[in-house]
């Protein structure tokens, strides 16, 4: 029974993950409903305010929830948050047995969903699939814990580690088939976060553009990090007719005047504490995207930028793209700027690590490995 119970919860994952990057700040959750062998009802998570998956599922079984089973990947919430309880609904559906994947970590509902179940006898069976659940939530875990965003540092160089060349051309370095990837990871991110250099350097607009893509597509919030107002405000990424949400994200270096113009143009304005350079810091910004309850930060550059994440210990995930080709010189940039690492054995390590060939390019994907030397 063992493998039936796992095949469940597989699909209940699968579920799940279609509502990567629509849910925040809640997790993505996959729920399935089975009675005498057959699903009938399954769904997954909302946008917040919207119904959970067991809802979901609960509302497609309609009478045949009485007396069915469910499979869910994370433990169904007991407190009225912006929804009723899930508990309090799968009791009065009259679910008989529980199969959860993993507790949720958020402190109003961690143990409490499966203790409401148990004390109105249902049966709860934890642990199956628990490190794939916890997998595709670890954007919601590392926010319950630190309430801050899962931070992605993306960036496309030559096989020689070079982000651009000694003439600061930059585009493009790796194909077609490569920019369409880093479209869908923007289409499943909260956040997305430039520094001055790079809007100054390459007027991006940083929108979603999908091609031949039946999607819902997705604008994030464009963050621009610029600590002293250097950026034109008829900067792409300023202009109230491009796609989506602009931030810029400042200290009290900037002139007043300055700002007051980009909110005309629909800018929200984030004053922020400095570092001991004078330049924006860093924590404190994550903070703020944590307030704003948004769960996942892509970091795209320039290489400044990411310079100051690996410095501070900044970064969860890196997304890197090579392209086969050699760019060469000494005065050729690398995606990581200053300050660098001086001892090899302080760079920054990657984990659970994932290659890819996309069109002649090729993808790494890893985890940064956070307690290397503690």
């Amino acid at each position: 029974m063992t493998k039936v119970h796992e095949e469940y919860m597989e699909h209940a994952l699968g579920l799940a993950v279609k509502a990567q990057g629509r849910t925040s700040p809640n997790p993505m959750v996959g729920a399935v409903l089975v009675k005498d062998g057959y699903i009938v009802g399954e769904g997954f998570t909302r946008p917040a305010g919207g119904p959970h998956a067991e809802i979901v599922a609960l509302a497609e079984a309609g009478v045949s929830a009485q007396g069915s089973t469910l499979y869910v990947t994370l433990e169904p919430c007991a407190h009225h948050g912006r929804t009723a309880p899930c508990a309090d609904a799968l009791i009065a559906a009259g679910v008989k047995e529980v199969y959860s994947s993993i507790e949720d970590p958020n402190p109003d509902v961690c143990g409490k969903g499966h203790a409401r179940l148990r004390d109105a006898g249902i049966p709860v069976h934890t642990g199956i699939s628990q490190s794939a659940a916890a997998e595709i939530n670890k954007p919601f875990f590392k926010y319950v814990a630190s309430g801050q965003p899962w931070v992605t540092a993306k960036f496309a160089v030559s096989l020689d580690g070079k982000l651009a060349t000694n003439m600061g051309e930059s585009q493009w370095i790796t194909g077609e088939q490569s920019r369409q990837r880093v479209h869908h990871i923007r289409n499943v991110t909260d956040a997305i976060l430039v520094g001055a250099g790079t809007v100054l350097s390459d007027d991006p607009s940083l929108t979603t553009r999908l091609q031949d893509s039946n999607e819902n597509i997705r604008n994030p919030l464009r963050i621009v990090l610029d600590s002293r107002g250097r950026v034109s405000p008829k900067a792409r990424v300023y202009n109230p007719d491009t796609p989506g949400n602009s931030v810029l994200a400042t200290t009290s270096q900037t002139k007043p005047s300055y700002c007051k113009r980009l909110e005309s143009q629909g800018v929200t304005i984030w004053n922020l504490p400095e570092d001991a350079n004078g330049r924006v810091n860093l924590k404190s910004l994550l903070n703020k995207i944590g307030e704003e309850e948004m769960l996942t930060l892509l970091v795209e550059g320039g290489s400044e930028i990411l310079g100051a994440f690996v410095a501070d210990g900044l970064l969860d995930q890196v997304c890197a793209f090579f392209a086969p080709i050699i760019i060469g010189g000494k005065d050729a940039p690398g995606p990581v700027g200053e300050p660098g690492i001086g001892r090899l054995a302080d760079a920054l390590h990657l984990s659970n690590i994932v290659t890819e060939n996309i069109g002649n390019d090729i993808l790494v994907k890893g985890d940064v490995v956070s307690d290397l030397h503690s």
